[in-house]
C-alpha cells in the first residue's frame, strides 16, 4: 500500500493540537485527574497522562481525523458503505430495534413516492424530475442518522456501564449533550414515515394536476431541501461530538 506523504509542520502541528483537544481525549484527562486529586494517588496521575498522550498519538496517526482537520471538513470515513449500495440494504446492516424499524418504514413510503412520480404522465415526471435526486439524498441522510445514532447510543451505553462515583461529575456533562443528540435523532427517525407520505400526497396531486404541476413540484421541492437540511444538521451534532 502506498504510504502518505508526510504533512508540512504546520499542518502536522494543527492535527496534533486538535488531537489533543478532542473532547473524548481531553474528557479522559479531565476525568483521571479528578480521581487522581480526589483519592491522593500518584500512579493514577502517571497512568491518565500516559493514556491521555497514547490517545493524542493515534487520534494525530487517524487518516481520517487528519484529513477533516487540513481540509476543513468532514471526511469520509475509510471503509463507509458506498452511495451505490441502495439505502435499503444499508437500513439491514443497523441493529435489530425501533430505529432500523422505524427507517426500513420511511424507506417503503420513500420508493413509493419514487413510484408516484415515474408513474406519472410525461409533463409532470419532467416537472417533478428535480425531486427524484433529492430523495434519494433524503433516504441516504436518513439511513446516516440512524448509523450515527446507533453509534451514539452505544457509545452512551459504554460510558454509563464504566463509570464511577469519582469521574461522574466530569462525564454527565458530555453524556447529557450525547442523550440530547439522540433524542434529536430520534424525533427525526420517528416523523419522517409521515412526512414522506405528505410528499407522496403532493406528487399524486401534481400528476392530477398538470396545470399545477409545476407549483406543486416547486413545494415538493421545497420540502425536500427543508428535510435534507434537517437531516444533515443531525448528522453534523453527531460529527462534531465524535471529534
Amino acid at each position: 500500500m502506498m504510504e502518505r506523504p508526510p504533512q508540512p509542520p504546520s499542518k502536522r502541528g494543527k492535527v496534533v493540537r486538535a488531537a489533543a483537544l478532542k473532547p473524548l481525549n481531553v474528557l479522559t484527562l479531565i476525568a483521571g485527574l479528578g480521581i487522581a486529586i480526589t483519592t491522593l494517588t500518584w500512579w493514577i496521575l502517571i497512568l491518565t497522562l500516559a493514556t491521555y498522550a497514547a490517545l493524542v498519538f493515534l487520534a494525530a496517526k487517524d487518516p481520517v481525523f487528519e484529513r477533516r482537520v487540513v481540509e476543513g471538513k468532514r471526511a469520509e470515513p475509510i471503509g463507509a458503505p458506498s452511495r451505490d449500495i441502495p439505502p435499503e440494504r444499508r437500513a439491514r446492516w443497523l441493529p435489530r430495534g425501533e430505529t432500523r424499524e422505524s427507517v426500513e418504514d420511511a424507506l417503503v413510503t420513500y420508493r413509493k413516492v419514487i413510484i408516484a412520480i415515474e408513474e406519472s404522465d410525461d409533463v409532470t415526471r419532467q416537472v417533478l424530475e428535480g425531486s427524484i435526486p433529492r430523495l434519494h439524498e433524503a433516504a441516504e441522510r436518513l439511513v446516516d442518522v440512524a448509523a450515527n445514532r446507533e453509534k451514539a447510543a452505544e457509545t452512551l451505553r459504554d460510558f454509563r456501564g464504566r463509570r464511577t462515583p469519582e469521574d461522574e461529575p466530569q462525564r454527565e456533562g458530555s453524556l447529557r449533550e450525547l442523550e440530547r443528540h439522540i433524542e434529536k435523532a430520534d424525533g427525526e427517525i420517528s416523523g419522517i414515515s409521515e412526512q414522506l407520505l405528505t410528499l407522496r400526497a403532493q406528487a399524486v396531486r401534481a400528476s392530477m394536476d398538470s396545470a399545477g404541476a409545476a407549483t406543486r413540484a416547486a413545494s415538493l421541492n421545497a420540502s425536500l431541501d427543508e428535510l435534507n437540511f434537517r437531516l444533515e444538521a443531525v448528522n453534523e451534532t453527531f460529527s462534531d461530538t465524535s471529534q
